[in-house]
């Protein structure tokens, strides 16, 4: 054992990705139904390694959670913003119920089992896992009056009831959260957020990663012309105005400049581009359809462009096309509309507001016009805006130093809810400036993943061994209190979500009742089980809630324990 000791002293962040193998390895393992994850892994692991003896720097740990929370403020802060308002009454009234029934758990305890102030506040910090505690905990005991080594002596019992119970607090949310929810409700996270997922893109089909319609609506084909006399303009008006375009003619085994006023001949070879319905049946009049011919592939390009020209803006889809020249809007077609990320569908009655970005169909040389009119393209990129970004985390790091004082009581956001109100600002902000803060899915996916595993391996590497000594000391009767505070308070949120706020979607459920109670590894694990972003918007809401609500625990313990 002491060369593993000797090695982790050389290179302590061994452990810390020793961890995450182990605990990633251990989370896919199946115990029927039952999976524990990669987060609740890691931690376990971390717990294990730490039994060796491992110092690691605080500050990896600082680093790693403002990474995690900061990618899910910057991937919600669209939808978060647009859910604010009376629609959020029920993640404020499920922030209220986890701090309450919290406070009472911790209270009921202390008095029952006689414990002084100090254990009692770190219970409420460890089995809450809200860190915070610590301190407010501390500042109240130093009111009370005391000789000051009685106050050292609390402020230090803080510190072991925090280590003894956080490792549960952290686990313990974990399997609430996930899978005690499930069962309660009957549902499957993964299965109510895709529903969510269909509900907000309102019927517009998204194609996944590798995936495409077997009959396109837009599509290119080739016919020969049996019958002279018509021109290109009178070709395309016989379709609904702008669904068939004529990109390319060859006559005689050369290629002729396409315009509007040319005259199709007998045995011209001709490309129909456009909606399929309308270049099917126009084709069905022109002529035979060729399978190819020599010249005539035509690059056709997709592009987002962001609307950005007041002349498009808070108008209606119709308004905007009856308002466009023939000339503006041929050869271009408009094949989707996203808003704050999500995908609208193009009706006459949408309405187009600042943010909305539209995909164009046509050449390079058609979309490149219509975009100068329309707004900027947004040229896809895997490179990271580190200014921006960086910038974002900076200005999230500063918010969270900021401390207001509620007579003797200090609230603050701490680092964690700084970052997260930064990422949901900058989020939004990205939202209506495309041109700015890009970030490719993949890159925030792994600022998630590995911010949050790491942070959760941190704390048990840092806390495991303390918190198992100290089981073994003083026997498990803390650590068995510790799980009553994690257990209770949000089983009875759960039963207060399910029959009286009436979460219908477990998915949103599950984020809401994580946030609430501050669990970021529970929350890592709602993300994971869920498959896309519908948790966060609710988690971000009662996250901001939570570090306000259970901070206020700390002098609220040390006066009625």
């Amino acid at each position: 054992m002491d060369w593993l000791r000797g090695i982790l002293h050389q290179a302590p962040e061994i452990a810390l990705f020793a961890s995450l193998a182990l605990g990633y390895g251990v989370g896919k393992l199946r115990f029927g139904s039952f999976q524990l994850g990669g987060v609740a892994g890691s931690l376990l692991a971390a717990v294990l390694i730490s039994q060796v003896g491992v110092q690691i720097d605080s500050g990896i740990k600082a680093v790693l959670f403002a990474l995690f929370i900061y990618a899910v403020g910057f991937e919600s802060g669209p939808q978060f913003f647009r859910s604010l308002g009376r629609q959020s009454i029920k993640e404020i009234l499920m922030a209220a119920v986890v701090a309450i029934s919290g406070l009472v758990t911790v209270v009921v305890l202390a008095r029952v089992f006689h414990l002084d102030k100090g254990l009692a506040a770190g219970l409420a910090a460890g089995g809450m896992t809200q860190s915070a505690i610590i301190g407010t905990a501390g500042s109240a005991i130093e009111k009370l009056g005391l000789a000051a080594d009685e106050v050292q002596r609390m402020q230090a019992n803080v510190a072991i009831g925090y280590a003894v119970t956080y490792i549960f607090g952290s686990f313990g949310a974990i399997l609430l959260c996930v899978n005690v929810l499930q069962w309660l409700t009957g549902r499957k996270i993964h299965d109510d957020a895709i529903q969510a997922e269909q509900e907000m893109l309102k019927g517009v089909h998204v194609y996944g990663a590798g995936e495409s319609p077997a009959a396109p609506d837009l599509v290119g084909r080739i016919f020969k012309v049996k019958q002279s006399g018509r021109t290109v303009t009178e070709l395309e008006a016989s379709t609904p105005q702008g669904s068939v375009t004529i990109e390319r003619i060859r006559r005689k085994n050369a290629l002729v400049g396409v315009d509007p006023q040319l005259v199709l001949e007998a045995g011209d070879i001709a490309l129909l581009v456009g909606r399929r319905a309308a270049v099917v049946a126009l084709g069905a009049n022109i002529g035979d359809e060729l399978q190819s011919a020599e010249d005539m592939d035509v690059v056709m390009v997709r592009r987002d462009v962001s609307i950005t020209n007041s002349q498009y803006l808070n108008r209606s889809v119709k308004d905007i096309l009856d308002s466009l020249t023939p000339d503006f809007k041929h050869g271009v077609y408009a094949v989707a509309l996203t808003r704050s990320g999500s995908p609208l569908p193009i009706t006459p009655a949408t309405l187009i507001v600042p943010g909305d970005v539209v995909t164009l169909f046509g050449t390079p040389q058609d979309v490149q016009n219509a975009a100068q009119s329309v707004g900027p393209i947004l040229i896809p990129s895997d490179k990271t805006d580190f200014v921006f970004h960086g910038l974002g985390i900076t200005v999230g790091l500063l918010i969270g130093l900021l401390v207001l004082r509620i007579g003797s009581i200090p609230i603050t956001l701490g680092s964690g809810g700084g970052a997260l109100l930064a990422g949901l600002l900058f989020g939004w902000w990205r939202s209506r400036k495309h041109t700015l803060g890009n970030m490719p899915t993949a890159a925030s996916a792994l600022l998630r993943d590995l911010g949050l595993a790491g942070f959760v391996a941190m704390v048990g590497l840092q806390s495991g061994q303390q918190a198992v000594s100290t089981v073994m000391e003083q026997g498990l009767s803390l650590f068995l209190m510790g799980m009553v505070v994690t257990i209770v308070p949000l089983l009875i949120a759960m039963l207060f979500g399910k029959y009286v706020l009436r979460y219908e979607n477990v998915a949103i459920f599950a984020g809401a009742l994580s946030g609430a109670r501050s669990a970021n590894p529970a929350f890592g694990e709602v993300l994971d089980k869920a498959g896309n972003a519908i948790p966060t918007v609710p988690f971000a809401i009662t996250y901001a809630l939570a570090n306000v609500f259970l901070t206020l625990l700390g002098p609220l313990v040390i006066a009625f324990a």
